[in-house]
């Protein structure tokens, strides 16, 4: 007998709902958030146990912990819902949904083998940020006050002479800031070295490595994110996961001529898809970024300055770039292949 079950997870407590094949409910519990106590009450639930829950905190954990005692389980982001709206109501929700078919977005959980990568992945990222903020409320303070400014202001040895132009009531501040970039780095590196560290249980990694602009740094994030190929059927598929598939919009398309209707002529707005994984995006940009800047030789560096001689804007050729080098990691990816760049495609994809 089929059992559809609904979980709404909490730091504290868990709402479990549990319903049957017609839709009927069966019965509801709140439970401590315990591994233990949700685990012996999913193996309490007879028949064949369907599981859905929400993309959350501890989504990761719970399906690492549950997966194995459910003949499904699936992690979704369920729209938002409005009125009335309770922890019960959430889990009746989800258990319905699941029971109906009605999931629209499926969180894909990648295997606990990649969590070392993931971890280290996310403390890089992290650290990474942070650098970046540093540095530009440290830079505010200089460009507020009138001092033009390079990269030198956040080298420790040479900021004090930087130092000396700001007043001294905003002297403080970026002085505290320029601290702040101090602790940082040190870190970053540390975060770095981690990362490689765990790169090498990965062989892929150093596979996909050898595409253009990406190195071992880029292509760990993509293992880490991306999980694995066989995701994607096809390129398209990855585009869009990474933010780069082009979408079109319309309006009022046809209008009458004699009897027919026919397609009218119009100029549709064309844009990316917003629904995307922003870090997969902005690792196969920055690939693209440094074909352009650092790889003059490079086949895909002479494709952009064809494409600019024949009059693309110079975003939209870095776009084509950056979907260019997606589509050869995909199929590198699926191949276990090193990058070929014989293989690369002159004509836009």
């Amino acid at each position: 007998m089929e059992r559809y079950i609904g979980l709404d997870v909490h730091a504290q407590s868990c709402t479990l709902a549990v319903l049957g094949p017609s839709g009927r409910r069966l019965s509801t519990h709140v439970l401590e958030t315990n591994g233990q106590v949700l685990v012996d009450a999913i193996k309490g639930i007879a028949g064949k146990r369907h599981l859905c829950l929400e993309e959350g905190t501890q989504s990761a954990w719970l399906h690492e912990l549950l997966a194995p005692h459910v003949d499904e389980l699936v992690v979704t982001v369920p729209h938002e819902r409005k009125g009335q709206k309770d922890d019960l109501g959430d889990a009746i929700k989800l258990a319905e949904a699941l029971r109906v078919g009605s999931i629209e977005t499926r969180v894909y959980k990648a295997p606990s083998s990649l969590a070392g990568l993931q971890n280290a992945v996310r403390a890089y990222g992290a650290l990474t940020r942070d650098i970046v903020r540093a540095k530009n409320r440290l830079k505010a303070i200089f460009r507020a006050r009138g001092v033009s400014t390079d990269a030198t202001v956040y080298a420790t040895e040479s900021r004090p002479r930087w130092l000396t132009m700001l007043p001294p009531a905003h002297r403080r501040l970026a002085e505290v800031l320029g601290l702040e970039i101090d602790a940082l780095v040190p870190l970053q590196d540390q975060a770095e070295e981690w990362l490689k560290q765990e790169a090498k249980a990965h062989p892929i990694i150093r596979t996909l490595s050898t595409a253009p602009g990406l190195g071992i740094g880029r292509s760990a994030q993509i293992v880490a994110i991306a999980g694995t190929p066989d995701r994607f059927r096809t390129r398209r598929q990855f585009w869009s996961y990474c933010g780069l598939g082009i979408v079109t919009r319309s309006s009022s398309d046809w209008v009458r001529k004699g009897h027919d209707w026919v397609r009218k002529e119009i100029n549709q707005t064309r844009g990316l898809n917003q629904n995307r994984q922003p870090q997969l995006k902005a690792v196969f940009k920055g690939a693209a970024t440094t074909v352009i800047r650092q790889m003059p030789e490079h086949p895909l560096h002479e494709n952009y300055q064809r494409m600019l001689k024949a009059g693309t804007k110079p975003n939209l050729a870095k776009l084509t770039l950056a979907r260019q080098i997606a589509a050869a990691v995909l199929s590198m990816w699926k191949h276990k292949e090193v990058y070929d760049p014989k293989r690369v495609a002159r004509k836009r994809p």
